[in-house]
């Protein structure tokens, strides 16, 4: 009993352990953070991208498909086509007055850049200029 007590009592090797199994947990934390953060950069990028097209579109001289491309233009520049497949583009009221509502619809990144088609949806809006 006693030469058992004492080989349990041993802590030989359990730092080797204890190291590997901390190191994963703060590698998956760490890794986690990253991929939230990259979520969110990709987030603001549609909503800027929706927004400059959306502004793009509603300039006196301009029509809503060009309003779709400037997106589309940003959007593949910044992330990749993969992102720019899905743009909508419509008049609306907003407050009253006339807008541009530009909407984006792609994956949301759950792994590195991958993830599932059309989750993620942002509009951006502009208010409409007057023809003269």
């Amino acid at each position: 009993m006693d030469a058992l007590r004492a080989r349990l009592a041993n802590d030989r090797g359990s730092a080797a352990v204890e190291f590997v199994l901390v190191g994963v947990l703060l590698t998956l934390v760490t890794l986690s953070v990253l991929q939230v953060a990259f979520a969110l950069h990709v987030r603001t990028t549609l909503i800027d991208a929706a927004a400059e097209g959306a502004r793009y579109a509603a300039l006196a001289d301009s029509s809503l498909p060009a309003g779709i491309e400037r997106s589309r233009e940003l959007i593949t520049a910044a992330l990749g086509e993969g992102y720019a497949q899905s743009i909508s583009a419509g008049t609306g009221a907003y407050g009253g007055h006339p807008v541009v509502i530009v909407t984006v619809r792609s994956p949301l990144p759950l792994i590195g850049m991958v993830g599932i088609d059309d989750t993620l949806e942002v509009s951006g809006r502009a208010a409409l200029e007057p023809l003269r």
